[in-house]
């Protein structure tokens, strides 16, 4: 995973602690917070090691799964599903809803579950209250799995919508009815004001979901993301 690579310098450094664990073992116990090899708290506020946890347990379903299971997210296991036509599922969860209802239930990797919690619970509903002093209550979103190349081309590399790592992110709904859309608030000039507003919410999201995720791409990216935030966790690292 792309994010792993980010931790290459903390693996290092843990490596070469390693010799000293037995001793260290015996003199110091490390709460499951401070202990990178501990299994990822979804329910935990963010801190620097989460970003290394979160990057083993998208490789680690069923750990994946019990973490899940602590949060207030409704979703079930699905069988591993294989493809002839690279669009495999492994690893899979359906979504029904979390602490927000969606426009509809959806397939996506663990890992990409994990990650919408953290988004959630850490970026998605702090900014809602920042702007509008009140939460979310519904996310409206266009799919995630679709067996398909990058934007759909004959030719290329398949997108992580092929194996329903990647959800894309349309409009979001406030608890009195007031509804954010990309393509239709993206573009208002941040400041005061109603538009203002959600402008700058949209980009609270955008940036704040780069802290979760592994590619995190909209409007200003290019033209075929000006109705969307798409998000997943695949091989590459970009926040656009």
């Amino acid at each position: 995973m792309a994010r792993l690579l980010g931790w290459v310098a903390l693996l290092v450094l843990l490596a070469l602690g390693g010799a000293a664990a037995g001793v260290w073992a015996g003199l110091i116990a490390v709460p499951p917070r401070y202990d990178p090899w501990a299994r990822l708290d979804l329910r935990a506020e963010p801190d620097w090691l989460t970003g290394f946890k979160l990057a083993r347990l998208t490789g680690e379903p069923e750990q994946c799964r019990a973490a899940l299971g602590e949060t207030g997210l409704r979703f079930t296991s699905l069988p591993d599903r294989p493809s002839e036509e690279n669009c495999a599922l492994s690893g899979v969860v359906r979504v029904s809803r979390s602490d927000v209802s969606f426009s509809s239930g959806f397939v996506a990797t663990c890992g990409l579950a994990a990650a919408w919690t953290l988004f959630e619970a850490n970026a998605l509903q702090p900014a809602a209250q920042r702007h509008f002093g009140q939460r979310v209550a519904r996310v409206e979103h266009l799919g995630t799995y679709a067996c398909r190349n990058v934007y759909g081309r004959a030719e290329g590399r398949r997108s992580e919508h092929a194996t329903a790592n990647a959800i894309d992110l349309a409009a979001f709904v406030l608890a009195d009815g007031t509804r954010i859309g990309v393509l239709a608030d993206w573009q208002a000039k941040e400041g005061s004001g109603a538009d203002g507003r959600k402008a700058a919410f949209l980009r609270d999201l955008r940036d704040g979901a780069c802290r979760f995720f592994d590619v995190v791409l909209g409007p200003d990216y290019n033209e075929a993301h000006r109705n969307h935030f798409h998000l997943d966790m695949g091989t590459f690292r970009s926040c656009r």
